[in-house]
């Protein structure tokens, strides 16, 4: 299969037509919400999950459903229809239960191996003679015992044979030496290679991040599906396409985390399709997704740190203007932000009182900076109680903050 191109003048897709489809396909335009957070995670293929309270927001700010974020741990915890689970570019993502094994083929998988090899040579340079047995014989154990347990924290595990106990020391004589517990790799590995789950979090707060273990049977009685790696790399390219394309071949390595040849293979395999963007650059879209969007009805996002939206593209520019110093961290992390219309217009921040504090980067006029002070004052009600607050913080989130 090829990459299908116009014989003569391919599509063009302006900015106008992005920001349209972020209104609608983003579910954050009046009339277009989700009903749920799996048919949230679905519509953007995948929510990030490195922020536990980012979930909870990124759910919020497209199920206006959801009353409180009791609501949202009750679709995440009792009715298990999303899963977290280690994928492109080796972070935590949420997926709804259909789309799951076709990111885990299509990316866990790969990282699993990567990892288990840079786990088994951490151990063979801490002291450990056999790492590979050593893992086979303990996932195994591990693995028993969440089954039999039902759901249990990596710490009650520890304490099922004396070996996972052990800490391994790391960079020995260096200045940034430590260790790591056993335990917490055989866990980790067990997750990544699909047979585990991540549950309810220990603690009464929805914003911890202490992981409960879950047999992944809770989620899929029968297991992770089986899909060939070509074939789950297409789907999950197509699956990107249809929630942030037009994008740049370089926005697809980039989210994806793979290689040009691998991106190229996967843009085929699902018989992308060229378009020009304004500026001239070639974006892709899924194949006969040209036609223009119905001009949605104005909004407004307070959208989290690390949200799916933000982190959709490597080249930013056209949503984000001039304000990539004051919202996003020296690694490329998104802080929280305030979207108007498909642009990003400023920041936001949750302060110790509970105010979600705001500031705008430019004029948006009076009638939407109105808007803007009565969702954040939304928010701060919906938070209720807990403090949200960024792992990878901003310049402007400090600011606001402090």
């Amino acid at each position: 299969m090829a990459i299908l191109t116009a014989m003569t003048t391919r599509p063009h897709l302006d900015t106008a037509e992005r920001r349209a489809r972020i209104a609608v396909r983003h579910r954050l335009a009046p009339g277009h919400a989700a009903t749920t957070v799996a048919e949230a995670a679905a519509a953007m293929t995948v929510l990030h999950a490195t922020d536990p309270s980012s979930v909870f927001l990124q759910a919020h700010a497209r199920v206006p459903g959801l009353v409180d974020p009791a609501a949202v741990e009750h679709e995440l915890y009792a009715e298990r229809s999303v899963l977290k689970l280690l994928a492109m570019r080796r972070t935590l993502f949420l997926a709804a239960l259909p789309d799951v094994a076709t990111i885990h083929h299509a990316a866990s998988l790969a990282i699993a191996a990567q990892e288990r090899k840079r786990t088994e040579k951490m151990f063979a340079d801490g002291g450990i003679a056999d790492p590979a047995a050593l893992f086979e014989d303990l996932e195994a154990i591990g693995l028993a015992a969440v089954r039999d347990r039902g759901e249990a924290t990596t710490a009650e595990l520890t304490k099922l044979d004396p070996r996972l106990g052990q800490r391994i020391g790391l960079a020995q004589g260096k200045a940034y030496e430590g260790s790591i517990s056993v335990s917490q790799k055989v866990f980790f590995h067990l997750a990544l290679d699909g047979f585990i789950g991540r549950g309810k979090p220990r603690g009464a707060s929805w914003t911890g991040n202490q992981v409960r273990w879950s047999p992944m049977e809770r989620w899929l009685p029968d297991g992770i599906p089986m899909i060939p790696t070509d074939e789950a790399r297409a789907r999950l390219v197509d699956r990107w396409l249809r929630t942030f394309g037009p994008g740049t071949r370089d926005d697809v390595a980039w989210w994806t985390g793979w290689t040009v040849a691998a991106t190229k293979a996967a843009l085929a395999g699902c018989d992308a399709q060229e378009v020009t963007l304004d500026g001239g650059a070639t974006g892709y879209v899924a194949t006969g997704d040209t036609d223009r969007t119905a001009i949605p009805d104005p909004w407004i996002a307070l959208l989290p740190a690390l949200d799916a939206t933000t982190m959709g593209w490597k080249e930013r520019d056209w949503y984000l203007g001039p304000h990539r110093p004051a919202l996003f961290d020296r690694n490329g992390n998104a802080g929280p932000m305030i979207w108007v219309d498909g642009r990003v217009v400023g920041g936001w921040g949750h302060r110790k009182d509970g105010e979600v504090a705001w500031r705008l980067l430019e004029d948006v006029g009076a009638e939407t900076t109105a808007r803007i002070g009565e969702e954040a004052a939304r928010l701060a009600t919906w938070i209720g109680p807990a403090r949200v607050s960024a792992s990878f913080p901003t310049p402007l989130e400090i600011e606001l903050k402090a």
